[in-house]
């Protein structure tokens, strides 16, 4: 008689081996690899997290901005931020931060110097109605994330209303963080746009110079070359000398973007295009061309996708140059205009050294400027050592 054997339980899987490096096992994908090198990256993943923060202000700087962009106190030009103001209470059972108004007088030096006034105090309370705005524009709100409570009797427009200055105020008396969160939307997107744009004529201009070869390529990169002989800073002064000085703030950010779009495909053109040389000459491409595929097919199917890895990288590595090429343009009064807020308009009450000396808090623009540039470099570096088949496999 057959002995039958009692069921056994199956065992549970086991995971497999990494390499010695701690990687992935090659029988991951390359792009999941790449991605588990990313995130062992701190630096690459402190820059990434760092961008999305700056980026999630911007989309949300309605609610965020406990003010509109323009609205101001004209009579509170560079009040100095307002942390050390704020009182817990006022030994009246008052247990809420708050501030009172305050006006300005001259020192001895003739410097002004705010003090606070005697009168009615302004709780600091979170959800709070102020400037109406579309969130998302979407729909209408006036609820903000945080700001100044009982103000109803108090008259917008009155020159000396009080107002919450965490970060300080401007030379108009508008609020220094408000216009931040604002700025950023332009500052910011400037760069994805742009670099959207070249990235596309990039990829497209230089697939085709180094998949048709002949004349073709000898065209484009005549061109190319033309282009990057002209130093960048001073076609982009050029180029937006042409723009006529009536245009609204939306048709001038339009025209940046085109401007540095048409300014950095060139670049890019020319690495693609060595990719592209190397790629055609591949067996699965003669392939495609011996079965007749169309060459646009041929190109964005299969030459292409090869260089994805490569143009991310040097897309991201690319966008602060554009946010430096737009706050130089803000920062010379050749971009986007006042009352309109971006980083570079911004910074551009810095150009007065005295300014600086007694209203260090108008560089904040610049810190942030400096603080997007580093995080991008930092994720474009963690890239470039994910996307690397070389980097890490023999360690």
């Amino acid at each position: 008689m057959q002995q039958v054997e009692p069921h056994s339980q199956p065992r549970p899987a086991e995971a497999p081996p990494r390499t010695a490096s701690g990687d992935p096992p090659l029988s991951r994908s390359p792009l999941r690899r790449a991605l588990f090198r990313l995130r062992r990256n701190r630096l690459a993943m402190l820059g990434f997290w760092t961008l999305v923060l700056l980026y999630g202000s911007a989309v949300f700087a309605d609610f965020l901005a406990p003010y509109h962009y323009a609205s101001s106190a004209r009579k509170k030009a560079y009040h100095p931020p307002m942390i050390t103001w704020l009182r817990v209470s006022d030994g009246s059972g008052l247990r809420w931060p708050y501030l009172t108004n305050s006006t300005y007088e001259f020192d001895v030096n003739q410097r002004k110097v705010y003090r606070s006034t005697p009168g009615a105090t302004y709780p600091i309370g979170f959800f709070v109605k102020g400037d109406s705005y579309r969130l998302l524009g979407l729909f209408e709100t006036r609820v903000h994330l945080f700001g100044l409570r009982g103000l109803e009797a108090v008259d917008p427009d009155d020159p000396n209303r009080p107002m919450l200055f965490l970060l300080g105020a401007d030379n108009f008396g508008r609020d220094v963080l408000s216009r931040l969160l604002y700025g950023g939307r332009i500052s910011l997107s400037v760069g994805l746009i742009g670099v959207a744009i070249t990235f596309v004529l990039g990829m497209l201009v230089g697939g085709a110079s180094g998949y048709f070869g002949g004349r073709v390529d000898i065209a484009i990169q005549r061109l190319c070359e033309m282009l990057m002989l002209i130093p960048g800073f001073y076609l982009l002064l050029s180029l937006r000398a042409a723009i006529p000085a009536n245009w609204s703030s939306f048709q001038t950010y339009v025209a940046i973007i085109a401007i540095l779009s048409f300014i950095g495909w060139a670049g890019l053109a020319r690495t693609i295009r060595g990719l592209v040389l190397s790629i055609a000459s591949m067996d699965y491409v003669a392939s495609a061309r011996a079965m007749g595929v169309p060459d646009r097919l041929v190109i964005v199917r299969h030459v292409l996708p090869n260089t994805l890895s490569y143009a991310i990288v040097s897309a991201t590595m690319s966008i602060p140059g554009y946010i430096l090429g737009e706050s130089g343009l803000s920062l010379l009064g050749l971009g986007i205009q006042d009352p309109e807020a971006s980083w570079g308009n911004m910074l551009a009450l810095s150009m007065d050294i005295a300014q600086i000396k007694f209203h260090p808090w108008i560089l904040i623009p610049g810190a942030l400027i400096f603080v997007t540039v580093m995080a991008f470099n930092y994720l474009g570096d963690g890239l470039r050592d994910a996307f690397d088949p070389r980097g890490v496999q023999g360690k």
